[in-house]
Order: structure tokens, then sequence, then C-alpha cells
């Protein structure tokens, strides 16, 4: 058995800036990862995906985008190398191809750490095996033809994977709307199940969205975990030419839009007859979003060193269909992009929720030393983002110091 102060499961960006929070402190450690750097970006992502933040977004503890593009968009290929080359700068001790296979609490004050390569003893236990872990698929989709192809965006790579044939795309957030823009340009006939979501553009009065949120203190603002249901990831794409993308945009290009799925049997899907008012909802909300950077521009004097404002286009809807009958229509393939949940098959501590969630503070359990990292919403806005999970690291880092003093005195 091997002893360390804290063990860190996961290897992308949460648990590497745990990893460097750690090492500022001088907290023996060690990162558990079951594949290689960023595993999940290396073989979860498809082929064509870009970040949706911009590059100098892409901060972490002592670490930021030092390339001639701030303004762009890496690929994953450039955000692994991102990653890579962080885990390098300060020698990350990190375990890669290492599964755990049980996390046990042993006595009052120490974890029993269960891997394929081994046992770790540890004082602390960090999950950080992030947000985007399981893709979710509604229970519904188990009544569909079995002769029609199911696939999730993790297990999606380019057009050319799928089968011939027409394609619906379910989940109308910064995955489905990818993808549906991505298939449609390859020649399919796309038809995109709206739920709730949210609409931004690109850029607005000049600048990235983003730069717009961030400057105003968005992203730091407190936020609960209870938001995520309430807050859809936003329609974003990071391409070099800068465009938006939204429903209204892609049923231009010939997309069809539909009310979010209710049921399915066989080739029949039935549809929610609620497009019309989800899409007047994402509509007001951005309308709301812009008018707060406008008097934002406003208040500080901004106004003749940014573009003008920009009105809010409304969405202008074509009739949707109430049901599809996927064989008559020739869909031959389901693309569910309708997000994720987290599973922790491994973890035999009693911290989690009726839904399999763990029940956390800000990241801190009620079981003292076991913390989780890099979940939407943990303590601010963009505890999940790139940019966002250094900030809650460091507080973790702070609680996990204070905790050992405790002890020691």
């Amino acid at each position: 058995m091997q002893h360390t102060n804290t063990v860190i499961i996961g290897g992308g960006q949460a648990g590497l800036a745990m990893s460097r929070c750690l090492l500022e402190r001088g907290v023996d450690h060690v990162v558990l990862e079951r594949g290689r750097v960023g595993e999940r970006w290396r073989s979860e992502r498809w082929d064509s995906l870009r970040l949706l933040t911009p590059n100098w977004q892409s901060r972490l503890p002592h670490w930021h985008y030092e390339g001639n593009d701030p303004d762009g968009y890496m690929t994953t290929k450039e955000f692994i190398e991102h990653l890579e080359r962080y885990a390098r700068s300060f020698d990350a001790p990190i375990r890669t191809g290492t599964t755990v296979r049980a996390v046990e609490r042993v006595g009052r004050e120490s974890y029993r750490v269960t891997t394929d390569r081994g046992v770790w003893a540890a004082r602390n236990v960090v999950i950080a095996t992030g947000h985007c872990d399981v893709p979710w698929v509604p229970p519904l989709a188990s009544g569909l033809a079995d002769d029609v192809l199911q696939m999730v965006p993790s297990n999606y790579r380019n057009p050319g994977q799928l089968p011939a044939g027409n394609v619906l795309v379910v989940g109308a957030s910064a995955s489905g709307v990818q993808l549906a823009e991505e298939l449609a340009d390859a020649g399919r006939k796309v038809t995109l199940a709206v739920g709730r979501h949210t609409r931004l553009p690109r850029r607005y009065r000049g600048r990235d969205i983003l730069w717009w949120i961030d400057t105003m203190g968005g992203f730091m603002a407190p936020a609960d975990p209870a938001e995520e249901a309430k807050s859809p990831a936003p329609q974003l794409v990071g391409a070099p030419d800068n465009r938006s993308i939204e429903v209204g945009l892609l049923q231009e290009r010939g997309v069809r839009l539909t009310g979010k799925v209710i049921a399915a049997e066989g080739y029949r899907v039935r549809l929610d007859d609620d497009l019309a008012e989800v899409i007047k909802a994402a509509d007001d909300q951005l309308a709301a979003t812009l008018a707060k950077i406008d008097e934002y521009v406003t208040s500080i004097g901004l106004d003749d060193e940014v573009g003008p404002k920009e009105a809010v286009r409304p969405t202008r809807l074509l009739p949707p269909p109430t049901q599809i009958d996927l064989r008559a229509e020739n869909i031959k393939t389901v693309l569910w992009a309708t997000g994720y949940r987290r599973s922790y098959p491994w973890l035999e501590v009693p911290v989690l929720d009726e839904r399999g969630e763990i029940r956390h503070e800000g990241g801190i359990t009620a079981e003292p030393g076991l913390y989780v990292l890099g979940l939407r919403f943990q303590r601010r806005k963009n505890s999940n983002f790139i940019d966002g999970v250094g900030n809650d690291a460091a507080e973790l880092t702070q609680h996990l110091v204070e905790r050992r003093r405790d002890r020691a005195a």
C-alpha cells in the first residue's frame, strides 16, 4: 500500500488545477487518471470541436495561453497540448493508465483508494472527474425501433460515421446546435428537437460575448448547483469566423425545428407543441442580457469605444410537426444531445443523493477530507469552466490545509 496526504481522481483541467494548488501549499499528493492527461478531450469529443471559450480564457492556476491568437478558439488537439504543457510545467505527480476501483472510508481520518495498479491510503480524496461524465439519454429512447441508430455526442466523430439517411438531433444547447449545423453542412436533412435553451451571440458590440460576461463579473458571481437544471448551456460555437449559432439561423439553412421529444414507439416520435413558447423565452432572455451589457457600457463611459447597440432579431418559426415517422422520413439516426449525469460506481462513501449526485457545499462533503471539484455551478457561475476551476481548487486547498492544521493542533 502506498501513502500520501491527498489523492486526486481525474487528470483533466480540474485535477491538474487542484494538483498545482496543493503543490503551492506543500501538500503531498498524487493524481490518478484512468487514461492519459485530458482523456475525455482525446476520446469523447467529435473531430471538428473547438473550445467555446476564447483562448485568453483558458487560464489555470499559474498558467495561461501564450500563443498569438488570444481571441481564437483552440481545437481539441491544441487544448490537449495546453493541458500537457501545464502538467509538465510543475511536474504534476500524475499516474496515468490507473483506474480507480473503490474509494472507502477507513476509520475517522483516512481513505483507502483501490486501483487496478495498487492501493493508496490518504487523509483526503478530491473527486475531479468533471461535470460532463456520462451522457444522459431519456428512458423513452428505449421505445425506438432496434434498427434506428442511437448515438450520444461522446461517441460521435463526424458525419461520415453515420449510416446514409437523415438525422434527428435531440437537444439544442451548445452540442446539439453544433452537431445539427455540421450534419446539415454535410448534406444531411436534419431535424432538431428543441427544448429550453440559452441564446447568445458570439460577439456583441465588437467584443466576444464571454468578454462582456467576464468583464461585468458574471462568471465570478456566486452560484448554487440547484441552478443547473434552470440554466441550459448557451448556444455557442468556437469558430475561426466568429459566427453565431442559434436555432433561427439553423432553420434558415434548412434544419427543421420541432418541440422536444416527449414519446417514442417504434418509428413514431411525438413532439411537444410548446416550441413557440420556448423560442420566445430564449429571445426574451437574450434581450435582457444585451440590455444589461448596454447599461454597463453606458455606466462606465464606453459607448464611443465599442460598436453600436444591436437589436435582437426575433426567431421566425416555420410551423413545426408534433409527430415524426422516422421510417417514412428516412431518419436513420437519432443523436441524443441531452446533457450529462455523473456516475460514481466506485465511491463507497455515503455522500450520494437519490439521483446519484454527490451532496456537497461548494465542493466540501459531509465526510471529512472528501471533496469534489469541477461541477457546474459548484461555487460560481464558471465553476466547470477551464477558466473557473482554478478559483474553486484554491478554496478547496485552503479548506484542506486548515483541516490539516486543526488536526495537528
